[in-house]
C-alpha cells in the first residue's frame, strides 16, 4: 500500500524533511565552531549568510513537520476501511509493528520542530542573532530524530497489507488487553479527573508565579510535561468515555471523528500547543541571557507562559464542556 497517494505524499515529505535537516545539522556544526560575530572576516560575512538562508529554509522544514503529524493521523483514519476489523487510526496503527512507533515518533518530531520555531523566533528578535548556536545545536539534536521517524514511517507502510487483519480499538483500550493501554483504561475516572485539574491548577498557580517574579520557568515547562501526561491519561480513562456515552469507549482517536463533532482536534490541538510552549518557555530560560536581549527575551519567555497557560487553559474547558453536555455519569453515580 505503498503506493497509496496519501502514503506516498507522506514519504516524500518525510524523506525531504530529513535530508533538508541532515544538511543543516552538518552546517550547524561548522557555525558552533566558527561562529563569531566579533570577527569581520569574509569568512564570518559569508558565514552569516549562509545562515540567514538555511534558516529561513529550516522553518518551511518545520513546519512541514508539523503539518506531517496531523497528515499522518488523519490518513491513518482514513486508511481504516481497508483492513479488516479497522474501524478508526487506532486499527490502522496496529497492521503491523511499525504503526504506533512510527506515530510516536513524529509526534516527538512535532513537537521539536514546534520547539526550534519558537527558538527561531526569538532569535530573529535580538538584533545579533544570539541565539544561533543555540538553535543548530538544537537542529544537529533534531536531524536524528527526523530520519528515525522518516525510517519507521517507511517501514510501516511498506508493512501494510490490504489482507491483514488487524486489532481496532474496541479490542485494544480494554483492561484485559495487557500493557500500558490497560494501565490507561483502568485508572478510576475520579482519580484522573482529580489529578487533571490539580495538575491544572499547580500550572496555573506557577503561570501566576512565574510572570510576576521572574523566575522559575523550568519548574514550569516540568509541570507543563507533567500535566501533558496527566491529561493524555484522563482522555482514555475518562474523557473519552463522556464523549461516547459509552463507560466501555476509551478510544482516544475516535474523538476526531466527525461524529463527535472533532472535538478532539480542540482537545489535542491546544494540549500540544499549550505543553511546547510551556517548554519552550524553559528551555529559553536555560539559555544564558543575551546582552541585545536582556529586557526582549524574558518579555518573551513571559509571552510563551502567558499563550501556553491560556492554551491549557482551553483544553480544561473543552474537556469541562464535554463532561457537562455528556448523560453519561462516570463520577458521583
Amino acid at each position: 500500500m505503498i503506493f497509496h497517494a496519501p502514503n506516498l505524499a507522506l514519504l516524500l515529505a518525510s524523506t525531504l524533511s530529513a535530508a533538508a535537516l541532515v544538511l543543516a545539522a552538518g552546517f550547524g556544526a561548522q557555525v558552533l565552531r566558527r561562529w563569531d560575530l566579533s570577527n569581520g572576516s569574509a569568512g564570518q560575512l559569508a558565514m552569516e549568510r549562509r545562515t540567514y538562508l538555511v534558516s529561513t529554509a529550516l522553518a518551511w522544514v518545520m513546519a512541514v513537520e508539523l503539518v506531517s503529524l496531523l497528515l499522518f493521523i488523519f490518513n491513518a483514519d482514513r486508511m481504516a476501511p481497508m483492513f479488516l476489523g479497522a474501524m478508526c487510526a487506532v486499527g490502522t496503527l496496529n497492521a503491523n509493528a511499525f504503526g504506533f512507533p512510527a506515530l510516536m515518533l513524529r509526534t516527538a518530531a512535532f513537537c521539536a520542530a514546534a520547539l526550534w520555531l519558537i527558538v527561531h523566533r526569538a532569535d530573529l528578535q535580538g538584533r545579533d542573532y544570539p541565539l544561533t548556536r543555540f538553535k543548530f545545536a538544537l537542529v544537529i539534536a533534531l536531524a536524528p530524530l527526523s530520519l528515525a521517524a522518516a525510517a519507521t514511517q517507511l517501514a510501516y507502510f511498506l508493512g501494510l497489507h490490504p489482507d491483514v487483519i488487524t486489532s481496532c480499538c474496541s479490542r485494544l483500550f480494554v483492561s484485559e488487553a495487557g500493557g500500558l493501554k490497560a494501565e490507561l483504561v483502568g485508572v478510576d475516572p475520579a482519580l484522573a479527573l482529580a489529578l487533571l485539574w490539580g495538575a491544572l491548577a499547580v500550572v496555573l498557580a506557577l503561570a501566576a508565579f512565574t510572570r510576576r517574579r521572574g523566575r522559575g520557568q523550568v519548574p514550569y515547562a516540568l509541570a507543563v510535561g507533567i500535566f501533558f501526561v496527566v491529561a493524555v491519561a484522563s482522555i482514555v480513562s475518562a474523557l473519552s468515555p463522556y464523549i461516547y456515552e459509552r463507560p466501555q469507549h476509551h478510544c482516544p482517536f475516535c474523538i476526531l471523528k466527525p461524529e463527535y463533532g472533532y472535538i478532539g482536534y480542540w482537545l489535542y490541538l491546544p494540549l500540544f500547543a499549550g505543553t511546547v510552549f510551556g517548554l519552550a518557555a524553559g528551555l529559553l530560560s536555560l539559555h544564558p541571557l543575551p546582552p541585545s536581549m536582556r529586557e526582549r527575551l524574558p518579555a518573551i519567555v513571559r509571552a510563551n507562559i502567558a499563550i501556553s497557560a491560556l492554551l491549557l487553559a482551553l483544553f480544561a474547558l473543552v474537556a469541562l464542556l464535554a463532561i457537562a453536555r455528556s448523560e453519561l455519569v462516570l463520577v458521583g453515580a
